[in-house]
């Protein structure tokens, strides 16, 4: 399966490949190394719940995270962002609805739409799964990641205040959610 953001009219013999043309593909267990290595790059106590990673570092996919949740960015033959895009929970009544459980974009490709662009892969292959809805949690302190999602249809649906303690501050865990249009 390869999701991309080339225009349908051209086809592989007509186009010479763009290094600057940002391609959205799914993930394959050879993209380990480069996700494992983007994400400890993109680390940050402003969006991330879990300790800044230290060696020996934790495998990227595991039994939780497998290749066929995440998309990845890459720019010129390179992964430069992901989005991991999951059942929001494993229970029928709750099939329609999808959960963001992962967004980064390494620092050298910010501002060239990458984020954007991994949010409209989710919002497609949400529908094909057959989702109405998405949703997704962020730390209330990322304020640039907060108004991309409002930016997209996200609306705030529910504040957990205080959920998470990280480097000696609470932080709110702020829920969000948008339905998906056909």
């Amino acid at each position: 399966m390869s999701e991309s953001l080339v225009p349908s009219s051209a086809t592989a013999q007509d186009r010479v490949p763009d290094p600057d043309e940002l391609v959205i593909r799914a993930a394959v267990a050879d993209d380990e190394s480069a996700l494992a290595a983007l994400d400890r790059r993109a680390w940050s106590p402003t969006h991330s719940v879990q300790p800044r990673p230290q060696p020996p570092y934790a495998a990227f996919f595991t039994d939780r995270n497998l290749p066929e949740h995440i998309l990845v960015a890459e720019l010129d033959g390179q992964p430069v962002g992901y989005l991991r895009l999951v059942p929001a929970i494993p229970l029928a009544s709750n099939a329609h609805v999808r959960q963001i459980q992962g967004l980064a974009v390494d620092e050298r490709a910010r501002g060239r739409g990458v984020a954007r662009a991994l949010l409209a892969a989710a919002y497609e292959r949400a529908r094909r799964a057959g989702a109405t809805r998405i949703t997704l949690r962020v730390l209330g302190p990322n304020t640039p990641a907060r108004r991309l999602y409002a930016s997209e249809g996200f609306v705030e649906e529910g504040v957990l205040p205080g959920e998470f303690l990280i480097e000696g501050a609470y932080v709110d865990d702020v829920l969000m959610g948008r339905r998906l249009t056909p």
